[in-house]
């Protein structure tokens, strides 16, 4: 009786797990929102023309600042996959600029890191780009994820030198 306690248990907490690694990182409501037939290379055109609609972008923070109005991330845009994650980081359609109502700190959402924001378009915003001006896309945040950090890969090397059998070693002595 108790075993099968035990095994149920286990079994509801795993697929608990299971569940939660296959949940998305913006909520369902803000998805359903979304107008899956907009494309960002059209809302990039003219984006007064999509101004009310909910889009689900994803990219790589160019840079972040705070203002009253709160703070401003300009992204460059990338394809995502799936689970709305970007890839292909080196491909892009151009970049957008997400105006979050409230605080986020600029250390944590620096320039590198990697978004998907769901939001409404607002409209166009131009600012300077180098010694051009460049008309940004404007989106109101709604929800906001920020990817972890990609861990470096560490290797570890064994510190003792695998000596050949017949090999002398100074703090051993010899192998006979």
């Amino acid at each position: 009786m108790v075993k099968g306690r035990i095994s149920g248990l286990l079994l509801g907490t795993s697929l608990m797990v299971a569940l939660q690694a296959c949940a998305p990182v913006i909520s369902e409501e803000w998805i359903s929102r979304v107008d899956k037939s907009l494309i960002f290379k059209e809302v990039k055109q003219d984006p007064e023309s999509y101004r009310g609609r909910f889009v689900l972008w994803a990219g790589v923070i160019i840079s972040a600042k705070n203002f009253k109005e709160g703070t401003l991330i300009e992204i460059l845009q990338t394809s995502m996959d799936r689970q709305y994650e970007p890839i292909h980081k080196d491909q892009s359609e151009g970049r957008f600029l997400a105006l979050y109502e409230g605080y986020l700190d600029v250390a944590v959402y620096e320039s590198g890191r990697e978004v998907t924001v769901a939001g409404e378009i607002k409209g166009k915003r131009t600012l300077p780009l180098g010694e051009m001006e460049y008309p940004y896309p404007l989106i109101a945040v709604k929800e906001i994820y920020l990817w972890p950090k990609e861990e470096k890969q560490r290797y570890l090397y064994d510190p003792y030198y695998p000596y050949p059998w017949w090999w002398y070693h100074p703090y051993w002595g010899p192998w006979w």
